[in-house]
Order: C-alpha cells, then sequence, then structure tokens
C-alpha cells in the first residue's frame, strides 16, 4: 500500500509538473538589418553611412488564472542591456494592466505620438521630432480597455531610469511625474474610420513650476488599398516666455499590392516666439516597402526647411534597409 501511495503522488507531482510547463509558452524571434543612411542639407554628415543590427525577442505567454500574462525582452546587437523589457496582464473585459520597464511605449500618447499611415518611417524620422511629450518607456504603469469602440489608454511614469531593478528604489532627487490619457474611437457603420485624442502632462516637484503640457489627435481612414490620415499636435513648456509648438501633418500610403507599399507624408511644425515672429518647419517624406517572403526592402527620403524653427536651416535624410525576419 504504502508503495502504492508513492507511484501515486510521483505520478500526481509528474503530471503537476507537466502543467505548469504548459501553463505558459516561450516563444523566441528575431530580425537581422542592415542600413544605408545619409545626412545632407546645413547639418550634413560624410561619416561612414553603413550600419547593421540583428534583435531577438524572447517571448512567454500563458493563463496565471486571472488572465493572460505576457512577457516580452528584446536584445540588440548596439546595447549593453535589454533594447524593450516589459509584462502585461489582459484580463479579458476588465481590461489590460501593462509594466513597461523600458522600451515598449505600450501606452498613453507615447503609443499614440504619430499612427499616421506610412509605408516605413514616420514623416519626421532623421530630421525632426513627434513635437510632444508622454510618459516615456520608464517603469510605467499602463491600462487599456475598449468598449463600445471606444479605447482608453492610461500612463504614469515616475521618473528614476528605466529597468528599476526589484525590491531597489531609482530616481533619487526625482523632478516630475508624467501622466498621460488617451482616447481612440473607431466610427460606427463607417468602417475604416478612426478618431483619437490625448493628453499628456508633466508635473514637476516644485510646486512653483507650471507643468509641460501636450496634446495629440489623429483622423485615420483606410478603404480598399489606400489609408490616409491627419495630425494635429502641441506642445506647451511650463516656463514662462518659452517656446511652444504646433503641428499639423498628412499622409497617404498605397498598397500597390501584397508586397509593395508606398507613402507620402508632409508636416508643418510652428514655433512659437514669444519675443519675435514664428517661424515654420516644414518636412516632407517619401516611403516605400517591398516584402519578399522573410526579407523586406525599405527607404526613406525626407527633408526639412526651417530646421527646429531656425530660419534658413535645412536638413535631408536618405534611409535604405534589408530586413531579414526570423
Amino acid at each position: 500500500m504504502k508503495n502504492l501511495k508513492k507511484v501515486g503522488l510521483t505520478a500526481l507531482a509528474g503530471s503537476l509538473v507537466a502543467f505548469s510547463a504548459n501553463a505558459v509558452e516561450m516563444s523566441v524571434s528575431g530580425t537581422a538589418e542592415v542600413t544605408y543612411t545619409t545626412q545632407g542639407g546645413t547639418n550634413s554628415n560624410t561619416g561612414n553611412a553603413w550600419g547593421s543590427n540583428t534583435s531577438l525577442a524572447f517571448t512567454g505567454t500563458g493563463d496565471v488564472g486571472f488572465g493572460t500574462a505576457t512577457i516580452k525582452r528584446t536584445f540588440n546587437d548596439n546595447l549593453g542591456a535589454a533594447l524593450s523589457t516589459w509584462q502585461t496582464l489582459d484580463m479579458g473585459d476588465l481590461g489590460k494592466l501593462s509594466f513597461d520597464g523600458n522600451g515598449g511605449g505600450l501606452e498613453g500618447t507615447t503609443a499614440y505620438d504619430d499612427v499616421l499611415p506610412t509605408a516605413y518611417e514616420e514623416v519626421w524620422n532623421g530630421v525632426s521630432g513627434t513635437g510632444v511629450i508622454g510618459a516615456a518607456s520608464n517603469d510605467t504603469i499602463g491600462y487599456r480597455n475598449t468598449l463600445m469602440g471606444l479605447t482608453v489608454s492610461l500612463a504614469r511614469s515616475g521618473g528614476g531610469t528605466a529597468g528599476t531593478g526589484d525590491g531597489s528604489v531609482e530616481g533619487e532627487g526625482v523632478t516630475a511625474t508624467q501622466s498621460d490619457w488617451h482616447l481612440s474611437y473607431a466610427v460606427p457603420y463607417l468602417d475604416g474610420l478612426t478618431v483619437s485624442y490625448g493628453e499628456s502632462t508633466k508635473d514637476f516637484a516644485d510646486s512653483s513650476a507650471n507643468d509641460d503640457t501636450s496634446n495629440v489627435a489623429h483622423i485615420l481612414y483606410s478603404t480598399g488599398p489606400i489609408s490616409v490620415g491627419y495630425r494635429h499636435a502641441e506642445f506647451h513648456d511650463g516656463t514662462g516666455g518659452s517656446n511652444g509648438t504646433n503641428i499639423d501633418a498628412y499622409a497617404i500610403a498605397f498598397n500597390v499590392s501584397d508586397e509593395m507599399k508606398v507613402s507620402f507624408a508632409t508636416q508643418d511644425r510652428e514655433y512659437d516666439v514669444p519675443s519675435g515672429t514664428n517661424v515654420t518647419e516644414t518636412t516632407d517624406a517619401i516611403n516605400a516597402a517591398y516584402t519578399v517572403g522573410a526579407m523586406t526592402v525599405r527607404a526613406t527620403f525626407s527633408e526639412a526647411t526651417n530646421l527646429l524653427g531656425t530660419t534658413g536651416e535645412n536638413d535631408e535624410h536618405l534611409e535604405l534597409s534589408l530586413l531579414l525576419a526570423f
């Protein structure tokens, strides 16, 4: 009888181990990329144009009893630490919680800073910027849920360094915290139309300092092979007499075939100059991508005038990319 009990317990222990092992599925994916990049204009760069990178992503997903948990760690050639580290808990109708240690850009305005349709890069890539602030991927707590077509995305980061270790404290003397909210709505009875709006606030620890704020809005529409979009964004520096920016951008993307996509975008970024005349930076970009199996060839060319609000400054950015996914 004792032997039978022992055999039974051993079998039970084995079944529990098997169940535990099957509860979480691990996978590995990656990319290898070679790029050729040139920088022209007023601030031209004649350095080595060739670059490469290999990226490996380790992902684990499983049912933890109160929802589905997912963890992801991505490592790149060019970084000593992980490029991104984050975890989420999808609770179904209760929404999805996340903790973005570094690089995920999961929630808040960071996740929606520029979602205009493009074949490759954003219009400002290599020459300008998004023009908005957000709760960056820096030990950021996030939440997302969708109800009747309305998606709510919240994020909050408390400063410090990205990827704080467990049981430790980072960011002594933190000067500000960042809080975001973002709403996205899929318009009913008109398939392909989505509108969105979000705001971010940087709250300084010094009670006498005014908050930095930004907002971003999109109108996106897709039908057949064509996608179009409009983006408006604003940034207001809480410091008196400091510059703010206003952005209006437009983009159109076209799927030439299942393998090839092209896009064009333009952006006007107006710099407020309290002591003088406002200056508008204008950026235009053309993008293209062609995919065959696991290989994608991509290209982007962008140019900006009155770069960063400086009259007469201009910039050009050309990037060619060969990407292999595995």
